[in-house]
């Protein structure tokens, strides 16, 4: 067996087609024993590719746009998707199935401070024809930071990705109203990256051949039976509660059957960023995407 380091930005069910590579088998199938790790907080996964300290990391195409802002060439690039939907939900105190975007106006809501989450949530607040300056943002901290604030009694509504909503739902705490992706569409929201030097090995062949067949698996297997295998890297979620979050994810398209990081999903993702103004101009797809080792 040969070790194949991989390092999450964040780890929860949402990233699911990569902890599925571990928990289904499919690394050892191809002779990679793997071992994984979550970047420290404020620390790119990025990092730990342009040290040597991984092999492949969950990220974000967005993770490119800083660099290519300031005139320099991405270290490394993004060859795989992971999520082709933002994967966060509202959750709000009450169940309210006449939900509507509009009533965030003027509500406290506790949500990211920044990066990514931010520029998405922002963007599904245009789509839904909304005022997000009109929200009350509260912004404790990381993810845990923000489900303790929720659960400690701070805000009407919160923004957080699967598991946590399920488990507030499941705990009496809170109840889901809505999932950001529906107002955005697809786009290239959370992916695979690596050197371009790894992509041209062996390993990298393997890994890919692995990550196709866990696609493939993450579409085609009872999210019961995911979240079983998954169990162990999620010791604070109940299984329950682990599979319907997995069986929420798949019904919502976050993981289509492709490998690829598509022209489309890319370019909505610029508009997203167009849009908050955090790009300079809309940068090429080969500045940011690479395709995938062994498809050409």
């Amino acid at each position: 067996m040969e070790q194949i380091n991989i390092q999450f930005t964040l780890f929860s069910a949402f990233y699911s087609p990569l902890i599925s590579t571990m928990s289904g088998g499919f690394l050892e199938a191809e002779g990679l024993k793997p071992e994984w790790s979550v970047s420290p907080p404020g620390v790119s996964a990025i990092d730990a590719l342009v040290k040597g300290k991984a092999h492949v990391v969950q990220s974000a195409l967005s993770q490119a746009f800083t660099p290519l802002n300031e005139g320099r060439e991405p270290p490394v690039v993004h060859f795989a998707q992971v999520n082709e939907m933002d994967g966060f939900f509202l959750t709000g105190r009450k169940a309210d199935p006449d939900f509507s975007w509009k009533k965030l106006e003027g509500a406290e809501v506790v949500m990211f401070k920044g990066g990514q989450p931010l520029a998405m949530f922002k963007y599904a607040c245009h789509r839904a024809g909304i005022d997000f300056d009109k929200i009350k943002a509260i912004t404790p901290g990381a993810a845990a930071d923000i489900d303790k604030a929720f659960r400690d009694g701070q805000g009407q509504y919160v923004q957080q990705q699967g598991p946590f909503p399920q488990q507030l739902q499941a705990d009496g705490i809170g109840h889901v109203v809505a999932q950001v992706g529906k107002q955005i569409g697809p786009c290239g929201f959370s992916s695979l990256a690596a050197t371009r030097e790894w992509l041209k090995t062996d390993m990298a062949k393997a890994f890919t051949r692995a990550y196709r067949k866990t696609r493939a698996y993450m579409t085609a297997t009872p999210a019961a039976e995911i979240a079983r295998a998954e169990k162990p890297y999620f010791p604070d979620i109940d299984e329950a509660v682990l599979a319907d979050c997995i069986a929420t994810y798949q019904k919502l398209g976050c993981w289509t059957p492709h490998v690829e990081i598509t022209e489309p999903a890319y370019q909505a993702t610029l508009d997203v960023f167009e849009y908050n103004g955090l790009i300079k101009k809309r940068y090429r797809y080969d500045q940011v995407c690479a395709a995938p080792p062994g498809s050409c």
